[in-house]
This record gives structure tokens, sequence and C-alpha cells, in this order.
């Protein structure tokens, strides 16, 4: 008597699902293309033809990220739509605060098994934040990993790469006592800080994903799944036209461990914490957990996205440039001279 045979799909790898897949995905790819990608999803590689033309001495600039424990939030709320656009800002925020342009993005979406309709919405995000950061999507992986992951949950890395000419790379080296810094707002807690987002939340207030957040008119899942805030563009305008001495991407480690990070030695940041105003629901995470206000400002952005590091008789113009490109901005600090020993950001 033959034994039965069994097939990929009775072990839980459905091809034909992922080839579905990528029919569904090809017009998010094709929206964000631009002129120097040479070929169509599909390949072993993708192809994106530099145009070394526009740059005396380009250098490429390469950033890679995920969302974090922020998809435990979508996976409660089955809302996949927004996640993407999360993974492309972690990346190419990354790469702008370096003067360098985003050209391309990959994708990496591992799952239990692959759900066509959803792994498509997670794309759309994807392909939306490709949009607003002006890069193309041009290629990616999905694997369907069955005993891996549990149940519907998935997990997402993501690959940008930019360019910038060499004497236009923003390291920070040319910030000087004096200058101001200009805080660009975020959107809300962007991907970060999410493990203390969800402890207070879920476990210290006892709310569900659907509660209404008090104090807000949002439920919790409308509010953390507000997606990252992208700024590429408002930065490659800014650059056009002002000298940027330093930026930092405020992820990760908040104002507290960023800020240090494009300082040279000798400055350190002076930051009036009372120069602008968080969204509510930093004070709400901050007054529910009983969270010491060091603690706030080395976990979450506290309202800040990104940080200039600007010569102090550029400072109005650009906080003007910015309002013009839809951004809300302050002048939140200034630099000066760090005495040895002494902390590199201080929170005055």
């Amino acid at each position: 008597m033959s034994e039965s045979r069994i097939t990929y799909k009775d072990a839980g790898v459905d091809i034909d699902a992922g080839n579905t897949f990528v029919k569904m995905i090809k017009p998010f790819v094709k929206a964000t293309s631009r002129p120097e990608v040479i070929a169509d999803i599909g390949g072993f590689g993708g192809l994106f033809s530099l145009n070394s033309n526009k740059y005396k001495n380009p250098v490429l600039v390469s950033g890679t990220d995920g969302v974090g424990t922020k998809l435990k939030i979508a996976f409660l709320a089955g809302r996949h739509d927004t996640i993407g656009i999360d993974l492309v800002a972690m990346c190419v925020n990354d790469i702008i605060v370096q003067g360098a342009e985003p050209l391309f993005f990959l994708d990496y979406l591992a799952t239990a098994k692959l759900d066509p309709e959803k792994g498509a919405s997670i794309i759309k995000g994807v392909s939306e934040g490709c949009i607003q950061a002006g890069c193309a999507l041009i290629g990616g992986e999905t694997a369907e990993m069955p005993g891996f992951y549990s149940g519907d949950e998935y997990d997402m890395a993501g690959f940008a790469v930019g360019v910038v000419d060499r004497d236009k790379i923003i390291d920070g080296s040319s910030i000087t006592v004096g200058n101001r810094l200009i805080g660009i707002a975020s959107s809300g807690l962007h991907s970060n800080g999410y493990s203390l987002a969800r402890k207070i939340i879920f476990d210290k207030m006892g709310l569900g994903v659907d509660d209404i957040v008090p104090g807000l008119d949002k439920t919790v899942a409308d509010e953390l799944l507000t997606p990252t805030r992208i700024y590429v563009r408002s930065i490659l305008n800014l650059l056009r036209d002002f000298p940027i001495n330093g930026i930092a991407h405020i992820t990760g480690g908040g104002l507290l461990e960023n800020i240090p990070r494009i300082l040279p030695n000798g400055c350190k940041a002076l930051v009036h914490k009372n120069s602008w105003q968080p969204a509510p629901i930093f004070h709400i995470l901050q007054q529910s957990g009983n969270i010491d206000e060091n603690e706030m400002f080395r976990t979450f952005n506290c309202g800040i996205g990104m940080v200039l590091a600007v010569p102090e008789k550029e400072a109005d113009e650009v906080l003007i440039r910015l309002s013009g490109l839809n951004e809300n901005a302050f002048v939140i600090g200034e630099i000066a001279k760090c005495e040895a020993g002494s902390e590199c950001v201080e929170m005055i």
C-alpha cells in the first residue's frame, strides 16, 4: 500500500497564495516608480540606475529598521493599511538626516500563513510611505513560515538606500556653540516606546483596543496606529536653501539619546522642555503610568520627531519655511559649550 503524497501546502506554505499576493501588489509598487527604476518586481534583484551626472562625488547612504511592537496594536485592531508607512518612515527618516535623498526601498514580510488580502493591505501602506518619501519600492521578500509565528501574526523589516554628494553630507561636525535647535513636531508616538505604552494602556489603564482613551476623542487603535510622520520632502526643501549643521531623528532613546549622536566634542544641547506642547497622549501616558520625566524623554519622542541644528541667524527663516511646508516647528533650545564630564543634553 503506497503512502499518501504530501505537498508544500500541506506543510503550511501556499505557493499559489504567494503568486496571488504578488499580482495584487503590483499596482502599489508601480505607483512608487521613478525614472531610474529599470525592471518591474519579480526578478531576483531590484534594478535601479543611479544618475551619477547629478552628483560630483555621490555617496550611497543606507538604513534598515522595523516597526517593533506597534505591530501588536495592528494585530489587535485588525488594521494593517498604515503599518507599512511606519516601516518606510523609520528607514527614510534615518537617511535624510545625513542629507541623503531616498532613492529606493525594499521590504521583508514574514508570517505564519500568507493572507493575500492582508498582505496587499500591508504593502499598500509601504507604497504610500514610499510615495510620501519620493522613493521607489523596487522589490522585497515575503516569507511564509508555519510554526515560527503564532496565529495571524507577522513581522516586517525595511531597507532604504539614498544618495548625497560627499561635500553635502550632514554629520553634525559643523555644529557650533550658539546654533539654535529647531524641533519638528511628531504625529504621535511614531514607532517607539510601544512596549511601555501597551503596558500602561492595557495593563494599568485596563483599556481595550477599541476603547476611547480618556481625555481624547479617539480610540486606542486610532491613537496608537497614527502613522509615523515622514520628513523627507520638508528636509530636502530646507537643504536647498539653508545651511543645516546637524539633524537628529528622534526614535528609540528619545531626545536624551538621539541628540548626542550628532554633537561634536565640546558641544552640548540645552533643550527648553517648555518650548513646545506635546500631544495629549504623552501626558496621559506619563500620568497614568507614573513615569519619571527623565524616563519620558529617553523613551518617547515627547512630541518632537526631528531636531535640526541651524545657525542662529537662520532660525526664524527656517521656521517660516517649515510652516509653509505644513510642519509644526519650534525653537526648542541651543548649543552650548560642554565642560568635561557634563551631560551632552540638558533639559532645562
